[in-house]
């Protein structure tokens, strides 16, 4: 997964309750377009362009790996929801709610329906100061300057006082209680792709599976017999020094560790690809390291049926994957799921993502990351 982008939006509202506008929109936005990291606080401003009651306003920070086009797609559904009826020709006017796409990482955009950086925000201060609010280190792309520079210069003199703080939906997840999360799952699961997204939104170090470097795996598939010992020994020895290395090295900058495997799951690969006599060598080995590897505060289990399983690896096209079979994947399903019931001592969440896209779909990561808080407040 790639990093997610970094989406700016501005919120205004001057009719009816200005206050419960805006709640709800940020909560609507958080649920359906992108999660949102920061909000500012909320100014009153006078009306912008026309003679009107004074406005509510706000910034935020967006994370989403959705496109621009996408994003103002999905906040025009957003205003219609709250009941914003948009007229092309009616110039300034008093309304519900208005969502405006003021940046797009430091993207320079130009497009019949979408400017970006917004070509107004410059002059003015119901959007600029907001957007100080919430201490980016961003620079205009085209006027090469910061925010508070571009305060400094601004030609807009109205008087834009903080009425209040702001709630921020993604503050009901309260991930702070873990020093160190573990994600896994079968092939296929997400579990890396979550382990991204999660990191990026709740600023943790991330401990990624470096499957990719390992010269055996790709053998492996084609002749399993053959290379299984060796792939699992170097898998054993990869993660041993990987974890080791990573959960020693607080990072002062990172509110925790997630990681998007467990050690564990070299024991359960290898009981399905050894061989009787290696597996019993292989578990020796294994449990002299496992007693010096430290256990996750959580350990979050996604589960996928097969055939789900199988169309993700389908998708992701690693040629050496391509010939997984559904038994394969059927065994280390229960393989997990048997090791999970035998774990007393360990916090465990299993979340069923057999019908879930929590990458495409906004609803379904907020599903998970509301499992996480159930299991949390236990």
């Amino acid at each position: 997964m790639e990093l997610q982008h970094q989406v700016i939006l501005s919120l205004g509202s001057n009719q009816g309750d200005r206050l419960k506008n805006i709640e709800l929109c940020l909560e609507l936005i958080h649920k359906e377009i992108g999660t949102i990291i920061k909000v500012s606080s909320l100014y009153e401003t006078p009306s912008w362009g026309f003679e009107s009651e004074a406005f509510y306003n706000c910034a935020l920070v967006l994370h989403t790996s959705k496109k621009a086009e996408q994003i103002l797609d999905e906040v025009l559904a957003v205003e219609k929801k709250l009941g914003r009826i948009r007229s092309e020709n009616a110039g300034y006017q008093s309304r519900i709610i208005d969502i405006d796409l003021i940046a797009f990482d430091s993207e320079i955009i130009h497009a019949e329906y979408l400017q970006i950086p917004h070509p107004l925000m410059q002059n003015r201060k119901f959007v600029l100061l907001p957007f100080q609010d919430l201490k980016l280190d961003w620079i205009h792309p085209i006027l090469k300057k910061t925010i508070p520079e571009l305060i400094q210069i601004t030609p807009d003199d109205s008087v834009c006082e903080i009425v209040q703080e702001l709630e921020n939906p993604l503050n009901s997840i309260r991930l702070n209680q873990y020093n160190y999360i573990a994600i896994e799952g079968n092939i296929g699961a997400g579990k890396s792709t979550l382990a991204l997204k999660m990191a990026q939104d709740f600023n943790a170090k991330t401990v990624l599976e470096r499957f990719a470097d390992n010269p055996f795996l790709p053998k492996f598939y084609e002749d399993q017999s053959r290379y299984a010992f060796s792939l699992e020994m170097s898998f054993l020895a990869d993660r041993y020094q990987q974890l080791s290395d990573d959960l020693s090295q607080f990072d002062l900058f990172k509110d925790f560790i997630i990681a998007d495997y467990h050690i564990f799951k070299s024991l359960l690969f290898s009981k399905i690809t050894l061989e009787a006599d290696e597996f019993r060598l292989y578990r020796t080995l294994f449990d002299i390291i496992y007693k010096e590897m430290p256990k996750p505060d959580l350990y979050i289990y996604l589960y996928q049926n097969t055939d789900r399983l199988l169309q993700n690896i389908k998708n992701r096209g690693r040629s050496y994957e391509q010939h997984i079979t559904a038994e394969y994947l059927d065994k280390i399903n229960k393989g997990y799921l048997e090791y999970i019931k035998t774990q007393t001592d360990l916090n465990v969440l299993v979340v069923d993502v057999s019908d879930r896209d929590f990458v495409s779909n906004q609803e379904d990561y907020i599903f998970i990351l509301s499992k996480i808080q159930e299991k949390s407040n236990l």
